[in-house]
Order: C-alpha cells, then structure tokens, then sequence
C-alpha cells in the first residue's frame, strides 16, 4: 500500500483514512464556513455558552429583584393570578424574553455573552431577523422551559458538529467565538 505523509508528521495508509485524518483536524479546530460568509469562525462550545446562559441568569434574576419585584409590590399587584401562574411570574417570564430578545437583536449578545466573546449570527451570514430571534428565543427556549425534561436537549450543542442547541436549530442560528483573525489561523503543537 502506497503511504504518504500528513500535515502532521505521521502517515496516512489509504483515501479513507486520509479523509477521517482531515474530519478530526476540522473537527478539533471548531472552524466553521457558511456559504454566504467568507471568514472561517470558531464555534462556540457547550461549556462556554452555558457559563455565558448562567451569568445571563444572574443578570435577568438581578434586574427582576432590584426592579420588577418592589414595582410590583408598589403597585400592589399581589393577587393577581394568570390561570396557574401568578402576575410577577408571568412579568418575570415577559423580562426573560425581552432580555434575549432585545439583547441578542441588537448587539447579536446579551451581556453574559459579552464576557465570554460569544455573539450569535444567522447561518446564511446576514443580520439577524426579528423572525429568527423569535424562533430562537420565543419558540425554542419556550419548548425547553415547557417541558422540563427537553431541558436536556441543551446538551445537543455538545454532540451536533454545527454545536447548535434546539434553539439554534429552529432559528437557523449559530453561536461563535469572536476571535481576532491571526488568532484563528491553526497552528500544530510541536
């Protein structure tokens, strides 16, 4: 058998080894190509956006606290109930969507995405529309939050090569890495 060697010092036996040698290099640098975008990006991976989620959760739970909660007592809404759910629960969830909604159609971040360098873009690389971001936040994260147990579907950004959750998926959406260029390029270990 003919033998040649890889990019990597060590040698590949036949096409298809060669070709399983070239998915896991791509597949290890997390790079990324959509067809109507010409840069390469890093996805984002799971770990990372659920650090970014938590610090978002800390976010909407400070501003409901320091806000929502004393203006609702103020204006005495106590009683209020929604078929199961009471008023401030229902305004609580109202402030959860409007803060990724509004966060994620105006900057492409919320704040825990921020820290983290992470900035959600649309799969053909144009701005986001208002229609994915309803998708995305609405009809998505309503799914996981539903129904308790498709919570686990997060997990799904761990394990697709595309490293999109549910939500990403309904919306045609990506979570990348901002990276300056010469940081993107691969360089091997020595």
């Amino acid at each position: 058998m003919e033998q040649r060697p890889r990019s990597d010092g060590r040698r590949t036996v036949n096409g298809k080894l060669r070709h399983r040698a070239m998915q896991r290099k791509q597949e290890r640098e997390h790079v990324m190509q959509p067809e109507a975008v010409e840069a390469p990006y890093y996805l984002a991976g799971f770990w990372l956006r659920l650090w970014a989620f938590l610090l978002d959760l800390v976010t909407v739970y400070a501003i409901n606290g320091l806000l929502l909660t004393p203006l609702w007592r103020l204006a005495g809404g106590g009683d209020i109930t929604i078929t199961f759910f009471s008023g401030q629960t229902v305004l609580t969830a109202l402030l959860f969507f409007l803060y990724f909604a509004i966060m994620t159609k105006v900057t492409g971040q919320t704040i825990g995405k921020m820290v983290f360098g992470l900035r959600v873009i649309s799969v053909n690389g144009l701005p986001l529309t208002w229609g994915q971001i309803l998708f995305r936040e609405g009809v998505g994260r309503l799914l996981h939050h539903i129904f308790f147990f498709l919570q686990i579907l997060y997990v799904t950004v761990a394990f697709t090569a595309r490293k999109q959750g549910l939500h990403d998926m309904v919306a045609d959406t990506f979570v990348i890495q901002e990276k300056e260029t010469e940081q993107m390029i691969y360089q091997p270990v020595q």
